[in-house]
């Protein structure tokens, strides 16, 4: 095996990507019917991975996919899957379909799922988006009912989210009935009076680890903090716009459509979240 070529984990097995193949009949590539997770590892650390195997446990019940493995096999397979990759720091990618049958809309009567993960380089956030920010446009949320699922079935979010690259923007801002939900790919936060909102989590929008991550840190600090629903007009008036993902961790937008957001630059509530956020993945990288 050439070691120097990704390894990936497919239904039981340590392989070389080249060599990870599924059935074409796959529900996940016929229908889109699995979910995924992604988690990042910082210094081979996994990122708050309970949160992610909970909320993975969560979408394979929504989904009426029984979860193949127990938390202590996961933990053990992602684990030996970072150490067999050469990268520091890690994004962990892992789906989970309802396996190979014939194509049928009903649920087959043997249920098999695919199990597939692998892993990518994770960059830290850049020096320039401390300095200035990005750019997010907002765009009609017309993806289904059920956006707290965490399914593989992308394709509304992939249009909206190069809709936002098309116009020279990060990220799309998704507005539903006149309320904003969260990204295309990521969850949302504002500063409006010095006070940190975003929304109540529900099926409109993921409940997001690195969100919840941000709203423990801000109660531990005993910041000003609501969950509640943020309309169109308390985007447009807010003192900051704050995006958060795994990946992203916590991105300042400082440009909304064609208005910069307040003085164009990442303001200062965003600038002590973060360092409580550094801090909090510095003490993750240093863990034994």
């Amino acid at each position: 095996m050439n070691t120097h070529e990704p390894i990936v984990y497919l239904n039981g097995e340590f392989v070389a990507l080249n060599n990870a193949h599924v059935s074409v009949l796959d529900r996940g590539f016929i229908f889109g019917d699995g979910v995924y997770e992604v988690i990042p590892a910082y210094g081979k650390h996994l990122f708050r991975l309970q949160h992610h195997l909970e909320r993975l446990n969560n979408n394979l019940k929504a989904i009426q996919i029984k979860n193949p493995l127990s938390s202590n096999d996961w933990q053990l397979l992602i684990e030996q899957l970072i150490i067999k990759n050469n990268f520091n720091n890690q994004s962990v990618y892992l789906q989970i379909t309802r396996g190979v049958a014939p194509r049928d809309h009903n649920f087959p009567h043997q249920e098999n799922p695919t199990v597939f993960m692998m892993t990518s380089a994770l960059e830290k956030q850049s020096v320039d988006i401390a300095n200035n920010g990005v750019h997010a446009v907002s765009l009609p949320d017309n993806r289904w009912q059920n956006c707290h699922i965490k399914s593989i079935s992308l394709l509304p979010n992939v249009l909206l989210r190069q809709q936002a690259l098309d116009k020279g923007a990060v990220e799309a801002i998704l507005i539903r009935d006149g309320m904003a939900t969260e990204g295309a790919a990521s969850n949302l936060f504002i500063v409006l009076d010095d006070c940190l909102i975003t929304p109540p989590k529900g099926p409109l929008l993921l409940p997001g680890v690195t969100r919840d991550l941000v709203v423990e840190l801000a109660i531990k600090k005993n910041t000003c903090l609501k969950e509640q629903t943020i309309t169109e007009d308390d985007l447009n008036n807010a003192q900051e716009i704050w995006l958060t993902s795994s990946t992203k961790e916590i991105l300042p937008v400082t440009k909304l459509n064609d208005k910069s957001v307040s003085s164009g630059k990442p303001g200062s509530h965003w600038h002590e979240m973060m360092a409580d956020y550094q801090h909090y993945i510095q003490t993750l990288e240093q863990s034994s």
